[in-house]
């Protein structure tokens, strides 16, 4: 499914170079849990958009389904991702000005449907987070772990078969950060392969396999 193959990523910080990952490999199965454990400035959050499309490597090679991504232009890179990979965030970049129901019709939108089908889905979509009060709430009227669950919801839109978290529970409290795995951990028994950064022990112990990284290396 995820295919990383010595991937290597510099970038120049006043003058110097710095790694942020050293020529690291790692092969995910369709279907797995991983979570990416290691300190702060350890390369997580890099190795993870890597993964996503997001950030092109200096060197070495970056696959999921066998399709090199980075090696596709940029519009039909961006056309993959959108088919194939969905991040979840710790700061969860809902559009402030929009309510539950408009933030989770954003991606249909984006492609062009804003019919009632996608209407019914993004409405399947909050009830199935448990939000069906909220459809009309902007998210400055929504608790915190509310505005991650409509984040969680607009991300499954498109029905992504790769889900990249990045902290998803970083900003919550022990109960609804549970919640959250949780659900993640519904989403894998469906089939989901999910990769997820984490600095929570509690939380790596719930995948099915968990991957140190430090100084932008793989340790055991």
């Amino acid at each position: 499914m995820i295919h990383i193959e010595n991937a290597h990523k510099t970038y120049t910080h006043h003058a110097e170079e710095v790694t942020a990952l050293d020529r690291v490999t790692l092969k995910i199965e369709a279907g797995e849990f991983v979570s990416i454990v290691g300190p702060s400035g350890s390369g997580k959050s890099t190795l993870l958009l890597l993964m996503g499309g997001m950030l092109s490597p200096t060197s070495g090679t970056v696959s999921i389904d066998n399709t090199d991504i980075y090696d596709l232009p940029p519009n039909e890179r961006s056309r993959f991702r959108g088919q194939h990979i969905r991040f979840l965030f710790q700061r969860f970049h809902l559009i402030p000005y929009l309510t539950a129901m408009e933030n989770v019709m954003v991606p249909f939108l984006l492609q062009g449907d804003g019919g009632e089908a996608a209407s019914q889905r993004a409405t399947q979509l909050l009830s199935r987070v448990q939000l069906e009060q909220r459809f009309d709430h902007k998210p400055g009227e929504l608790s915190v772990g509310q505005q991650q669950r409509v984040a969680l919801a607009r991300m499954l839109a498109n029905d992504p078969p790769v889900i990249l978290a990045d902290e998803p529970t970083g900003n919550l409290d022990p109960e609804t950060g549970g919640a959250i795995i949780d659900f993640l951990l519904e989403l894998n028994k469906t089939g989901k392969t999910i990769v997820m950064v984490t600095h929570t022990p509690e939380a790596a112990r719930m995948t099915s396999r968990s991957i140190r990284l430090t100084n932008g290396a793989f340790v055991n």
